[in-house]
């Protein structure tokens, strides 16, 4: 235990049940998620055997999760943040009930997979601010980035072996496998939540709406450490977003082995695993600000040597190493925007978190296919890595504030 306190800061699991509880139904609900995703696919895929009805999924995904957290953020700074979550997991757990009753009685019908689909995408989308929240609640303030850290970190081993375990229940217990387990995986959800102190904005609450919505976004506007940190995720991902050129690149230069390309998203999550796993040092360090920009540096120096390299071994290489920065950048940038925040914004400022999340990865990898497209996929992945270091370190210096920027730590790292 020594050792994996030193790699990995798991003091937040030790002070505070509450948060122990939560962080235990968030990384199975991501599990749980990842179980259905495979799932939808592979029935759409499988009734429909379109391409165009594969690309809807996305779609049904992608907007009710981003029209959802807009509401959520201004839900979650004008009610008890703990009912809203115990709300929107319910209306999840609902979701997946309905996913079991459509593949066991019209497992041939498009409409009912969507609409589930859109309704868990919706809750999700809606509650996700509120979650966002818990760490700064529910933790010392020295506390907060290791609580990101493991947040993250429970994230991305839930991703990593999610969708293993997704082909596996298809494989043996169909679909519907799937979406039993996940709706299984709220029960543990709801329990967490259940645990949680009632977490009640502090103060007058503002009325849930555009005007309170506008507020927040004019408080960030404000506020140069969290304009920032957002620039900074906007610039990593919508500049240098690698993962639609994958198939690409495999094709060119290495013949298209599907072993490969696992290969390539492999790399990419085991960097960002062992980065979650050696993270102590990030969190025990005071200077956010500096470390986030650093690692987002590093995220584009690395995704330009993964445009350039012709080796596989180089281009794995270059690929974990860019997991591992991106893991960092975000656990250093969550902390910022938790401790940079009161309370009474925290739950719209989390919604723009949550908005750039889900949105800036997509747009960057509809980036990289048009310019991949229009001239050559080597061009398309180093044009994306330079300009992301450029307007990184442009904005390290035209910013201080965020550069600058520090959160609190303990005096005592071994506590």
């Amino acid at each position: 235990m020594p050792v994996l306190s030193k790699l990995l800061d798991i003091r937040p699991l030790r002070s505070s049940p509450a948060f122990r509880w939560f962080w235990l139904g968030s990384t199975l609900s991501v599990f749980g998620s990842q179980l259905t995703v495979v799932a939808v696919y592979y029935q759409v895929w499988e009734t429909s055997g379109r391409g165009i009805a594969v690309g809807a999924v996305g779609l049904a995904q992608a907007i009710p999760m981003i029209l959802g957290g807009l509401v959520g953020g201004t839900l979650a700074d004008s009610m008890d943040r703990r009912r809203l979550v115990l709300l929107t997991s319910c209306g999840q757990a609902v979701a997946a009930a309905l996913l079991v009753v459509q593949a066991v009685a019209h497992p041939g019908r498009l409409w009912p997979v969507l609409a589930a689909v859109a309704i868990q995408a919706a809750c999700a989308g809606v509650g996700a601010p509120a979650r966002r929240t818990f760490v700064a609640r529910l933790l010392e303030s020295d506390q907060v980035a290791a609580g990101v850290a493991l947040n993250h970190f429970g994230f991305q081993v839930a991703m990593l072996v999610g969708p293993v375990a997704g082909g596996f229940v298809v494989a043996t217990a169909g679909v519907q496998g799937c979406y039993l387990l996940d709706m299984v995986t709220f029960g543990a959800v709801l329990i967490g939540a259940r645990q949680l102190p009632r977490l009640a904005p502090p103060g007058s609450s503002e009325r849930p709406g555009l005007r309170s919505m506008w507020a927040g976004w004019q408080f960030i506007a404000k506020h140069r450490a969290l304009t920032g940190a957002f620039l900074s995720e906007v610039f990593s991902t919508v500049t240098a977003m690698p993962i639609a050129l994958f198939p690409m690149i495999n094709a060119e230069r290495f013949g298209g082995n599907p072993e490969n390309l696992g290969l390539f998203f492999s790399a990419f999550a085991i960097g960002g695993v062992l980065a979650g796993a050696l993270s102590g040092a990030v969190v025990r360090s005071e200077r956010a600000g500096a470390i986030m920009l650093l690692a987002s540096v590093t995220w584009g120096a690395a995704l330009t040597g993964f445009g350039l390299s012709h080796h596989l071994w180089l281009v794995l290489g270059f690929l974990a190493i860019a997991g591992a920065a991106d893991t960092i950048s975000v656990i250093s940038r969550g902390a910022i925007v938790q401790v940079a925040t009161p309370d009474a914004y925290r739950g719209r400022v989390s919604s723009v978190e949550h908005v750039l999340g889900a949105a800036g990865p997509e747009i960057g990898n509809f980036r990289a296919g048009v310019v991949a497209s229009a001239t050559s996929t080597s061009l398309s992945a180093i044009s994306g890595g330079v300009s992301c270091v450029v307007l990184l370190i442009a904005l390290a210096i035209m910013n201080p504030r965020v550069r600058r920027f520090r959160v609190p730590v303990s005096k005592n790292p071994a506590a």
